[in-house]
């Protein structure tokens, strides 16, 4: 049977055929090519065309409708890893920092590899900095449209660049990390600017040094409670890196977050909702008991106030900021009412029976039966809590609203 994920695609395909939740039709088109020259071709012949395009990886993060998508589907298949030059250390203090944290190196990874496999090569090559990123699907090309994170680590802290074919001028640019403004889950990719990404590149630190000192290369400082403790270590301690690879593969696999086709809790679009982030005053409305995480602080941009507004006092001293918190959305879920293994009765659709963040295809869903149980859960969580909780996979050919 011909492998779905090579060029040329077999017809027809549907998108329940490409993505984790198993949800979705045929589309009208699609297209897979597998080098970057190819890619570029198939995007700017797709925009060339005036019909709807979408963009597809490895479909973790995706929820595609019932009817499929009447454009055309472009498949990132693109694979490969090279290693680039290292930056160059300097200073008196260079060779002990590097005894520590390891020497840079840079690579440049295609838009297609699958983010895991990407994992396990640094891992194996002793390169810190995304370890505990393991276990996530989909592909490295979808990492910075919203700023993959887990386990005390986020792609922000290891991208340098990502080479981007722009929709509006259809030339490729080299975007530096900054550029790309990232945050919790998002990015202006995220938040619309359109295009292609082609390829990404990772600076990690290279702690195969310390191998042939220590008998194994050291992770990043381990910054994440729940993984410190699943390591029997401190935070900021340092672990071999296969170490906490495997041990965050293990919290994964009992949350149902990585693939396995013999547990139907991983058909699923990963976490569905984003833990919403509201201000320090809505926070205290909460119940004590409801989990919160300091965010940092945002200063606000100076504003003009009217002269029928003003009240006759001012400036005012100091700069304003807004203080935000970031809650827990499976707190609000299941603190709502809604329990793990929850369905709406008839539906194939259901809570994961290991993590209330999840939405799962049973066997037998279909995507207006993920969009009812998910639009369900949303009003649930704003009728006892007052929080709309913000939907985390790319909606193709419908939305929740």
């Amino acid at each position: 049977m011909t492998d779905p994920v090579a060029a040329p695609v077999p017809v027809p395909v549907t998108l329940a055929d490409l993505t984790t939740l198993r949800v979705g039709g045929a589309p009208a088109h699609l297209v897979a090519p597998a080098d970057e020259a190819g890619l570029i071709q198939a995007a700017l012949d797709a925009w060339g065309s005036d019909e709807p395009w979408v963009l597809l990886g490895g479909g973790s993060n995706t929820v595609a409708a019932d009817a499929g998508f009447d454009g055309t589907v472009i498949r990132v298949c693109t694979r490969g890893v090279e290693v680039l030059a290292p930056a160059a250390e300097t200073g008196a203090d260079a060779e002990t920092d590097a005894d520590v944290d390891g020497r840079p190196v840079r690579i440049r990874v295609q838009a297609g590899e699958p983010w895991d496999d990407l994992v396990a090569l640094t891992v194996a090559n002793g390169w810190a900095g995304i370890e505990a990123l393991s276990g996530i699907p989909g592909t490295s090309g979808a990492a910075p449209v919203q700023n993959i994170g887990a386990y005390g680590q986020e792609l922000a802290n290891s991208l340098a660049t990502i080479d981007f074919l722009d929709f509006e001028s259809g030339e490729v640019d080299r975007l530096s990390a900054a550029e790309l403004g990232l945050g919790y889950r998002t990015s202006v990719l995220k938040q619309g600017r359109r295009g292609v990404v082609l390829a990404i590149e990772l600076e990690l630190r290279d702690m195969s040094a310390q191998a042939a000192v220590l008998g194994s290369a050291l992770s990043q400082p381990v910054t994440y409670p729940q993984l410190a403790n699943a390591l029997g270590v401190q935070l900021g301690d340092r672990v071999p890196l296969a170490e906490l690879r495997q041990s965050v593969l293990g919290l994964r696999a009992g949350k149902g977050m990585v693939l396995d086709a013999a547990d139907p809790d991983t058909y699923s679009a990963g976490s569905f909702f984003t833990n919403p982030i509201v201000t320090e005053s809505f926070a205290r409305t909460l119940p004590d008991e409801a989990p919160r995480w300091k965010q940092a602080e945002i200063e606000l941009p100076d504003r003009v106030i009217p002269l029928d507004e003003y009240a006759g006092v001012g400036p005012m001293p100091g700069v304003e900021v807004l203080r935000t918190v970031k809650l827990s959305a499976a707190w609000l879920i299941e603190n709502s009412g809604i329990h793990r293994g929850f369905r709406l009765p008839g539906s194939g659709a259901a809570i994961s029976s290991k993590h209330s963040l999840a939405i799962t295809n049973t066997g037998t869903a279909t995507a207006d039966e993920i969009g009812q149980l998910a639009r369900f859960v949303q009003q649930r969580v704003q009728a006892d809590f007052g929080v709309i909780l913000h939907p985390e996979p790319v909606f193709v050919g419908f939305s929740l609203l």
